[in-house]
């Protein structure tokens, strides 16, 4: 008689921990849930990764690339504004090389930290425009850098 020998099987896929993230004040907004169900799967090349939180994503192992919906909304600001495709983003970059983008002018707003040591700032706010856009603007910025 032969004896079966079960040899566990480790899948890759998945192997990455949770991102613990913090959910935003708002993130139960139901143009989050528009913004959530749209984020792609990658960025550029970085892989989504599972976070904790409602309304947040991350890209990347290492976490190059963090978003987060439901924060109070911003119209007036002495940061810069950009606009990466087709929307206009606050930068802040006290923390450099690691830039903090807030979207302008949406309620909720959007927040995404970008790791510039790991990934592209401009890369990453396109990639995530499809999304975000999902939220109407109020306006557009007057003093556009890039």
């Amino acid at each position: 008689m032969r004896k079966l020998f079960i040899i566990p099987v480790l899948l890759l896929a998945g192997c990455a921990p949770v991102v613990n993230l913090q959910a935003a004040e708002d993130a139960n907004n139901p143009l989050c849930a528009e913004v959530s169900v749209r984020v792609p799967d990658t960025l550029g090349e970085l892989e989504k990764r599972e976070t904790n939180s409602q309304a947040t994503a991350a890209w990347g192992e290492p976490t190059a690339v963090l978003m987060r919906c439901g924060l109070e909304g911003v119209e007036v600001s002495t940061l810069p504004c950009v606009t990466a495709g087709e929307v206009d983003w606050l930068v802040d970059d006290s923390e450099a090389p690691t830039y903090r983008f807030i979207s302008y002018a949406r309620f909720p707003a959007v927040e995404v930290i970008v790791d510039s040591t790991l990934a592209s700032g401009v890369s990453a706010l396109e990639g995530l425009s499809q999304a975000v856009s999902q939220i109407p603007a109020t306006k557009a910025c007057s003093n556009i850098q890039g």
